[in-house]
């Protein structure tokens, strides 16, 4: 359980850095940072990163959905979403929503550029989330007892908005 966490802390501080000195500086976390830290500081140290370590685009546009992905499916895991005899494994849940992303992007219905690489890197880190980690414990109804480790589940999930750029 413990190890779970490790790699989701992991995966998301990966992402932020990312995010944070490769992606545009409109996104709703990088102008977060920004405020933290002055614009000025900001575009230094930006500068310098970029300069030191540079990453190609598979990293800078796919990894951090991928991971995101990944993350999401580890808190995702311990759950199912049941209405009446009605049964929905929450593992699905990661891989149906970034699919879906990517083709609202597709029919631009949401910001971004539609990328197969995105989806294929997802479901990689889907396969990875589902698969690597096993999780032994019952699964239990997300609607019901919420309880701290549903309440991350669902904050995993909340997270894709610090990815939104403004326009």
């Amino acid at each position: 359980m413990r190890k779970k966490y490790i790699f989701i802390c992991i995966a998301l501080l990966i992402s932020l850095f990312i995010y944070l000195f490769y992606r545009t500086g409109r996104t709703v976390v990088n102008e977060i940072f920004i405020r933290m830290i002055s614009l000025a500081k900001y575009t230094t140290l930006k500068a310098h990163i970029v300069r030191v370590l540079p990453l190609n685009n598979i990293v800078i546009y796919s990894l951090p959905e991928g991971l995101w992905v990944f993350c999401i499916t580890l808190t995702s895991k311990p759950y199912y979403i049941g209405l009446n005899k009605w049964r929905f494994d929450c593992i699905f849940i990661p891989l149906i929503y970034s699919i879906a992303l990517e083709i609202f992007q597709l029919f631009h219905i949401t910001n971004g550029r539609f990328d197969f690489m995105d989806i294929a890197v997802s479901v990689i880190f889907w396969i990875l989330g589902n698969y690597v980690l096993s999780d032994k414990s019952e699964k239990q109804d997300i609607l019901t007892r919420p309880n701290s480790k549903a309440i991350v589940c669902l904050a995993s999930y909340c997270i894709v908005y610090l990815a939104h750029v403004f326009r």
